[in-house]
C-alpha cells in the first residue's frame, strides 16, 4: 500500500480527507488552543532539534542544507523511532502532517512527507536492487514477492542485511 501523506498548516480547518492529523513541530503553535487544534498526535520527537530549527530560521536559501541536516537527524534513535511510527500509520490510512510554519513547502513537514513517501518506494520497489545476492524479476532470482518475507515491516530494511537504527522488530520489543 502506498503511503498517503499530506502537509498542511495546523491553523487550517480540518478536512474529512486528512486522516490522522499529526503535529510535527517541537513547539506548540502560538495562539492555538489545544482543544481547538484537531490534532490526533503531537510527534515532537520527529521535529528538528532546537539548534537546527534556530539555525535554519526558515531562510529559503538555507533549505537544501536544512533538509540534509534534518535527514541526518532523522537517523538518530529517537527521531528514527518516531519516523517509524509515522510510517506505520501512513501505510494503513491517510496522514496529514501539520506545522505552524507559513512556508510549508520549505518546512520539516515537507521533508518528513518526502521521507515517508521515499520509505514506501524503498520498501516496494528497491528490494531486488538492495538485496545484494538477489536478482531482478525475470532472472534466476524469481519474483520480488518471493523475497517479501525478508523485508522488515517496521523499518523497511532487508533483514538479512540488518535493521535500521531504532527498529523494534530487530529486538522483539513492542
Amino acid at each position: 500500500m502506498t503511503a498517503q501523506v499530506r502537509v498542511r498548516q495546523v491553523y487550517d480547518d480540518p478536512s474529512p480527507d486528512d486522516g490522522a492529523r499529526v503535529l510535527v513541530d517541537r513547539l506548540w503553535p502560538r495562539g492555538l488552543a489545544k482543544d481547538a487544534a484537531a490534532v490526533d498526535e503531537w510527534a515532537k520527537d520527529v521535529a528538528p532539534s532546537t539548534a537546527l530549527r534556530r539555525w535554519y530560521g526558515h531562510d529559503p536559501e538555507k533549505f537544501a542544507e536544512f533538509r540534509r541536516r534534518y535527514q541526518a537527524e532523522l537517523t538518530e534513535t529517537g527521531p528514527a523511532e518516531a519516523l517509524g511510527r509515522l510510517w506505520r500509520l501512513a501505510r494503513h490510512a491517510p496522514v496529514t502532517l501539520l506545522t505552524a510554519t507559513k512556508d510549508i513547502e520549505r518546512s520539516q513537514a515537507a521533508v518528513l512527507a518526502e521521507q515517508l513517501r521515499r520509505q514506501e518506494v524503498r520498501v516496494t520497489s528497491t528490494l531486488p536492487v538492495t538485496a545484494g545476492r538477489m536478482q531482478r524479476k525475470g532472472s534466476a532470482g524469481g519474483d520480488p514477492a518471493c523475497w517479501a518475507y525478508l523485508v522488515c515491516p517496521e523499518c523497511g530494511a532487508v533483514t538479512s542485511e540488518g535493521h535500521r537504527p531504532g527498529c523494534h522488530s530487530a529486538t522483539g520489543e513492542p
